[in-house]
């Protein structure tokens, strides 16, 4: 009678081991081959900035291979990391960002609300320039072997992060005050 009770512990214990580890909340690292872009217009022609040097972490939840909660998420990225084809452009983007003072683009998670199995609802503080502002982003979601990929953009202006639209040879030149933020963020255990 005792033995059957003993397994019957070691059988429920198991199982809410291996329960508890299926779903557990783990810590997830930004790895390197992730990408992040900004775009935008100017009188002359469209254009784009890339950059694939971010870091960052998060928590997530995943349970039979779905993501069930995203706990936290951050990211940084180093300003002067986001580079177009040409230097001189890439000097405007600099001062404009006031890359001097502020050396980090930085996002942290404030809530997560999922909206379907793939699509989540983020609400959290862009850091741009010295200015922190809260917008909320679509994110799709895919579980990986590796851990977890979100992709996601917003729309932006500059002046909402204090920024002045550049302009270039004597003001001929004038980018437009739209921007969109791309991002594709691989998460790893």
């Amino acid at each position: 009678m005792k033995t059957k009770k003993i397994k019957r512990f070691a059988f429920i214990a198991v199982f809410l081991g291996i329960t508890s580890f299926v779903s557990a909340q783990r810590s997830y690292t930004l790895n390197a081959k992730s990408a992040f872009s900004v775009s935008g217009t100017s009188t002359l022609h469209d254009w784009e900035m890339k950059s694939g040097s971010g870091t960052g972490t998060a928590a997530f939840t995943i349970a039979n291979s779905k993501l069930t909660d995203i706990e936290s998420l951050s990211v940084t990225l180093l300003a002067e990391s986001i580079k177009s084809e040409k230097k001189s452009m890439d000097k405007v983007a600099y001062q404009t960002l006031k890359t001097d003072k502020n050396k980090n683009i930085t996002y942290v998670l404030k809530t997560a609300e999922k909206v379907n199995e793939t699509t989540w609802e983020l609400t959290g503080t862009y850091t741009i320039a010295g200015v922190s502002k809260v917008l909320k982003t679509t994110v799709k979601t895919t579980v990986t072997k590796e851990g977890l990929n979100l992709q996601g953009s917003n729309k932006i202006t500059f002046t909402d992060f204090g920024m002045k639209s550049p302009t270039a040879m004597l003001g001929t030149i004038k980018t437009g005050q739209d921007l969109t933020l791309k991002f594709n963020l691989n998460y790893n255990l």
